[in-house]
């Protein structure tokens, strides 16, 4: 059986970067972005996501630690690296008084590429036919996938985007996940994505890294991620007597809580709840209501910044 191995397309090891001697915005930031994935950097506003990509693009003076992409040390490959790789950071950059032919053009003379690699990117992102349509006048869904042109025009192997779906309403997002689903699935593309909501990128990523107030709390794959979601499975019972509830739980070694008037267990078996209730009832405990805490992805995450 042949075992494909792929390596990571970026890597940074103990990235460390400040703004004064009190602020420290990133913490030992080791990222690790497989070749062909789709990674979803997530996070709150402020958590440090902006500043670790600029850092990567050279945008910023790196501090202290390590960036490798392709394999390669940035600092020692810079202008190689650049020209495999697309980016968007923040909102989109156009001029506003040209049309969208006329915006790619300007920076297919500077990448210089061939002409018709501006009609390609174009039918890429969906807008084949603009016309003589200035891009001021062009709603923001369209900006975005203009910006997403501009920055497949060289034909990048490595596409960073920074909450590309900012402001858009649900049909931008559903349009902008179908594109971006599409430049990786056909285009071989690897996407590193950020944004502060998982509930808008869950569909589309591979693997996740969750950053905090300029840590890095989780990284993995979305299905590990997923994982989660069952180990934060509670059993919630509402009755009569808390403290003859709690003995009882503790008698079957089991562990649990007391929150808002009910009694918080980790999640066990049917046979197990089954006997629980019987021994209360056993007990002359009025069970009134036995339910399931169900967590969601979206607060799984939460769970993660929070503690």
């Amino acid at each position: 059986m042949e075992v494909n191995l792929k390596m990571n397309c970026l890597e940074t090891n103990k990235l460390v970067h400040s703004f004064s001697k009190k602020d420290i915005v990133l913490n030992d930031i080791n990222l690790q972005v497989i070749e062909g994935s789709i990674y979803g950097f997530l996070g709150p506003n402020g958590a440090g996501k902006t500043t670790t990509l600029r850092l990567i693009l050279g945008l910023l003076k790196k501090q202290q630690g390590e960036i490798l992409i392709f394999g390669k040390k940035f600092e020692n490959n810079r202008i190689s690296i650049l020209k495999n790789i697309g980016s968007l950071i923040e909102s989109p950059s156009l001029y506003g008084h040209l049309t969208a032919v006329e915006n790619l053009t300007l920076l297919q003379k500077v990448y210089q590429c061939p002409k018709k690699r501006i009609q390609e990117v174009l039918n890429l992102v969906g807008l084949p036919d603009t016309g003589k349509k200035k891009t001021s006048q062009f709603s923001l869904g369209m900006k975005q996938r203009l910006s997403i042109a501009i920055a497949l025009l060289h034909k990048p192997s490595l596409l960073i985007l920074d909450e590309p779906t900012n402001g858009l309403d649900p049909n931008g997002i559903i349009e902008v996940r179908e594109l971006l689903i599409k430049l990786n699935v056909e285009e071989g593309i690897t996407i590193i994505i950020s944004s502060h909501l998982l509930s808008e990128i869950e569909k589309l990523v591979t693997h996740v890294g969750v950053i905090h107030k300029g840590k890095m709390m989780f990284q993995g794959t979305l299905d590990e991620l997923k994982s989660k979601k069952e180990q934060s499975l509670f059993i919630v019972f509402e009755t009569n007597d808390i403290e003859k509830t709690m003995q009882v739980i503790a008698g079957n070694d089991l562990t649990a809580k007391v929150e808002e008037g009910k009694v918080i267990m980790p999640y066990a078996s049917r046979k197990i709840i089954a006997e629980i209730n019987r021994q209360l009832i056993k007990n002359d405990v009025e069970v009134y209501e036995i339910s399931i805490i169900k967590n969601d992805l979206e607060t799984i995450f939460m769970n993660l910044i929070n503690n």
